[in-house]
């Protein structure tokens, strides 16, 4: 198959599967069907779920295309200039699907009378700065445009990483708003959307970023840049099968519901995905390696076969957030306090076996643990391979360091957080103090290097953006001992005394950045107190975050009030400490918090003058494994 053939017949075969995909899903599940009340219309019906299809499609080639620019191509190059045009141009293909997405979800929401007048511009400039569905769709058509003009603009590393991660936020908004009925606020169904959306976005926008670079690719970068996409597939695969599952145990509560028409699309977007793992095992496992000057035309058709896989797979997802799921038909009224303010009910009184048995997954930060001890010990295997040793206790350090942090983030911890204080203290500490250390004596950074391949064909993979990251200004200046400190001081009473605290409870984002924002603050603080060669600079930093966590101690366990009397104090238990009691039980964790950057401190004695955390190997200065610059015909690792 020619260059332009595949250009026309890929996207062309996407499109039309999709859409038809969309439109079976709508007369299956009913998400076109005339409503009894305030019904918009035909054009509204059919045509809310079209533009939706097409902001999917453009949202995610925007972001494919972005990822496989940063990942597989070589900047200053046309491959690279062409993979950021395609970007530019499905951003804005995505800025005009979005805001015709929010002027049809308007209408079909409020049934307002259509016309040029005063009256329903207000009313349309109501809906879009008032309510939280207008707000989520003009915050989307304008990041699309900012997009637009980003990826256009741009042609350096850091330049297209911003943008890149300024893309993957534009999909959030829409994730979570991507469901049908009462499930839209639920943080575990939030969060799986999210995960499922950016997995799409990947994989999908990926593979048709590959159809437009094919042209501007030499004989010996075809088979690489697949290579190096296959990677990225498969990890994307991984995303979305197992978020998909998380999402489908939220929305299906009985085996019998999968025989109706949400279960009917969902077995079908099912159904897609797996052989769309299929095809991927095929050509990762067979065709690439048979690759040669542009490619076998065996390999292009299946390219152009799996772009209609994801087609179908699009539309049907299309089709079902427009068809309400079982759970949400059948979801109880939220009727008592805990309820309200949580959307779940209140758990059962926290026993010694509950400390065991208390489950809240938090699929995001348990893909990141089961990712994060998978690669350590692929790395690890990988050294051993070469014959390169790597210390045993790194291992069991960052393995338990995982473990942790998935209990903290889903076992008890996360499980009770929400309602008492004492355990969202001891989540809180856990991730700024407990965790952090244990990571960072495991030396990620240094297995990396160790372990990862070097590229020298002017693209960056892996160990190229982790050295890049270590060089930035930024990075230098949150290592810097005096504002690691500053940061770890402010978050334990930013996140403990103040407002934020409430965000943190009521937003399901807002409590996955705490998370996120725990963990960075407390590897820098780590990592100064570790590395450090100067006693005195040990000596403050711990001495000051000593005091911080000693005084937010104090300062629950003496006040005379409740300090969240509005959340912890109204979520109507009937069992345990009271509320009050609760406190002054989290102001004794934060006490016995207080004493483990001495403990730390006293680690970084042993090892930070032996550079036990930080040291770049020498071997690793001039270790490369066999790439894509040595050999044209062998791809790059990593």
């Amino acid at each position: 198959m020619n260059s332009r053939m595949l250009r026309l017949t890929g996207p062309f075969i996407l499109a039309l599967a999709a859409l038809a995909a969309l439109i079976v899903g709508l007369l299956m599940g009913g998400g076109a069907a005339p409503r009894l009340i305030s019904d918009p219309g035909p054009v509204i019906r059919w045509g809310l779920p079209v533009v939706k299809l097409l902001v999917n499609l453009s949202a995610a080639t925007m972001v494919g295309a972005l990822i496989v620019a940063l990942f597989a191509l070589r900047a200053r190059e046309r491959e690279f200039s062409l993979a950021l045009d395609v970007a530019s141009a499905a951003a804005a293909v995505f800025t005009v699907a979005a805001g015709a997405t929010g002027f049809f979800t308007f209408v079909s929401t409020f049934n307002p009378e259509v016309s040029a007048g005063m009256a329903f511009g207000q009313q349309l400039g109501r809906y879009l700065t008032e309510t939280e569905l207008g707000r989520v769709w003009l915050i989307s058509t304008v990041a699309a445009a900012v997009i637009t003009i980003l990826a256009f603009a741009v042609r350096g590393w850091a330049s297209t990483l911003v943008t890149a991660l300024v893309a993957i936020a534009a999909l959030v908004p829409m994730a979570t708003q991507g469901h049908s009925g009462t499930l839209a606020n639920h943080d575990a169904a939030v969060m799986a959307l999210i995960i499922h959306v950016v997995g799409v976005a990947v994989w999908l926008g990926g593979l048709v970023t590959l159809v437009f670079l094919r042209p501007a690719l030499t004989a010996g970068r075809v088979r690489i840049v697949v290579e190096r996409y296959s990677t990225l597939a498969l990890a994307s695969f991984a995303l979305v099968a197992v978020s998909g599952a998380a999402r489908t145990l939220t929305s299906i509560t009985d085996p019998r519901e999968l025989l109706s028409p949400y279960g009917a699309l969902l077995a079908a977007k099912t159904v897609a995905l797996f052989v769309l793992g299929a095809l991927g095992v095929v050509y990762r496992r067979r065709l690439i390696a048979r690759m040669t000057g542009t490619g076998g035309a065996a390999f292009w058709w299946l390219i152009v076969a799996e772009l209609g896989m994801m087609g179908i797979a699009s539309g049907a997802a299309a089709a079902l957030a427009r068809t309400p799921a079982p759970a949400d038909v059948l979801a109880p009224a939220l009727t008592t306090a805990a309820e309200i303010l949580t959307e779940a009910p209140l758990p059962p009184e926290l026993t010694p076996l509950a400390w065991l048995t208390a489950w809240e997954v938090d699929l995001l930060w348990a893909v990141v643990a089961a990712g994060g001890v998978v690669f350590y010990l692929a790395g690890v295997r990988r050294l051993r391979r070469v014959g390169r040793a790597w210390p045993k206790s790194r291992t069991v350090l960052w393995t338990c360091g995982m473990l942790l942090l998935f209990w903290t983030t889903s076992g008890a911890a996360a499980a009770y957080g929400d309602y008492l204080h004492s355990m969202n203290m001891l989540g809180r500490i856990q991730l700024l103090l407990v965790i952090p250390p244990l990571l960072v004596l495991g030396a990620p950074y240094r297995l990396a290097l160790e372990a990862i391949a070097h590229r020298n064909d002017g693209s960056h993979g892996i160990r190229e953006w982790l050295q890049a990251a270590t060089r930035s200004p930024a990075l230098r200046i949150l290592r810097h001992s005096a504002v690691a400190t500053i940061l770890m001081v402010a978050t334990l009473w930013g996140l403990g005394a103040t407002r934020v605290l409430s965000w943190t409870l009521v937003d399901p984002l807002g409590h996955e950045w705490a998370i996120a924002h725990s963990l960075a603050v407390g590897s820098l603080l780590a990592w100064n107190v570790l590395t450090s060669a100067r006693p005195a600079v040990r000596a403050a930093v711990t001495g000051a975050i000593t005091i911080a966590a000693t005084a937010l101690g104090l300062w629950n366990l003496l006040q005379p009030g409740l300090a969240f009397a509005d959340w912890f104090g109204a979520m109507g238990r009937t069992w345990g400490a009271s509320p009050i009691e609760d406190q002054r039980n989290a102001g004794l964790i934060a006490i016995v918090g207080a004493i483990l950057p001495i403990l730390l401190a006293t680690v970084g004695r042993r090892f930070g003058s032996a550079d036990h955390v930080a040291s770049i190997p020498p071997s690793s200065k001039g270790h490369s494994w066999p790439t894509a610059a040595t050999h044209d015909s062998e791809p790059s690792r990593g």
